[in-house]
């Protein structure tokens, strides 16, 4: 491979650039890495805070996958941990109900005493709506667990998260939640993988940067004058601001966090609450509760909680692309991506913002690996 005289651009330092940048560099490319922010890591930052606490800055990041060549890849660049999500929904009488919905959750519900999965799922179709081909994500969880659990753990929470009624949303919203039948009480038990770094993301990103070919440069916003400095330019930036919102503005929601100290130091037997009422928060974290989250022991724990508005609210940061049922936001990506077609400079919308998806990081490793090694074999 001959590697050209000008460098590669990469706009973004979360996942998605900095896979592309450690590909790119371990293949003798120079690459420039750009972010508006003044830290690596994109929405994986973490720190330690005031308490000892290790703190997920943008909300608790949690890796699981089916795809073991993305989590060896990564483990070359930190020490991996295991780590099992479990998740409990506050009840409107204070109990705890697992979450996703399982044997337990069925009992505490409607007052029964099931032992078995054949039980739940005889239940389960007993309320369960007759809708064949559901439409939207209220029509989706009627036919699959009936009115009384889909008000309950969905509605509001749907409605607090998104401004949006699950008569409004695409059924893709909730089929990312699992729907069990056994006493599983696992968040993520489908993926057969799922662990932490031992000494954060933020030390992981640390480690994916460190190589010669790599340079860093934080507190910096994309211009497209820039692009005449460089060979390629893939840019992880929001596609509809690239082009000067010129199609409309692509909606995502955000979120803003409420941070306090608790001193009781006896952890929980989880790490997430979900709230199932109709106030303004959707859950909370116990960052404790994360293994090797306790870096440095104060008798404080550090409990954070999180209220979703929209991000123009919440200076414009962006973390889920709203995926309405009749497809109306995404039909204006698309347009975003036939001005994107035409550009005459070399260049590759990247990540979540780039592409408009929602994606979880073994998602966001596997399409960066599969791009930035598609891209160097056109350079041949």
């Amino acid at each position: 491979m001959v590697v050209p005289s000008k460098p590669v651009l990469i706009v973004g330092a979360g996942f998605s650039g900095t896979v592309h940048a450690r590909i790119l560099a371990e293949a003798g490319f120079h690459v420039d890495v750009i972010d508006v922010r003044p830290h690596i890591g994109g929405n994986a930052y973490d720190y330690v805070d005031a308490n000892g606490i290790r703190v997920h800055a943008y909300g608790p990041h949690l890796f699981h996958t089916k795809n073991r060549a993305v989590a060896d890849w990564l483990r070359g660049f930190g020490d991996f941990v295991a780590y099992t999500h479990k998740v409990r929904a506050r009840l409107p009488s204070g109990a705890m109900a697992p979450l996703p919905i399982n044997l337990d959750t069925v009992n505490l519900v409607f007052g029964t005493h099931y032992e078995t999965a054949e039980q739940v799922a005889a239940h389960l179709a007993r309320v369960a709506l007759p809708i064949a081909n559901p439409a939207n994500a209220a029509e989706y969880l009627y036919a699959n667990i009936g009115r009384d659990l889909t008000d309950l753990f969905f509605r509001p929470y749907t409605k607090k998260m998104w401004q949006f009624d699950l008569e409004d949303m695409a059924t893709s919203v909730v089929k990312r939640i699992p729907l069990r039948s056994d006493r599983t009480d696992t968040y993520f038990a489908d993926d057969e993988i799922q662990m932490m770094p031992r000494d954060g993301y933020t030390a992981v990103f640390q480690r994916l940067f460190d190589h010669p070919g790599i340079t860093v440069t934080l507190n910096t916003a994309f211009d497209t004058a820039m692009l005449a400095d460089y060979r390629f330019c893939f840019n992880a930036m929001p596609i509809d601001a690239f082009f000067d919102y010129a199609e409309g503005e692509l909606p995502y929601r955000s979120i803003r966090f409420h941070t306090r100290t608790a001193t009781d130091a006896q952890a929980q037997g989880w790490s997430v609450t979900n709230f199932t009422d109709s106030g303004p928060q959707t859950r909370e974290t116990r960052w404790d509760c994360l293994p090797h989250h306790i870096v440095n022991e104060t008798g404080r724990r550090t409990v954070t909680a999180e209220e979703p508005c929209d991000y123009r609210d919440n200076n414009r940061e962006r973390y889920y692309p709203v995926k309405t049922a009749d497809n109306r936001f995404q039909e204006i990506y698309v347009k975003y991506q036939s001005l994107a077609e035409k550009l005459s400079t070399e260049i590759s919308f990247i990540g979540r913002c780039g592409t408009y998806q929602y994606l979880d990081m073994d998602q966001v490793i596997n399409q960066s690996l599969a791009s930035a090694r598609r891209w160097l074999a056109t350079q041949s």
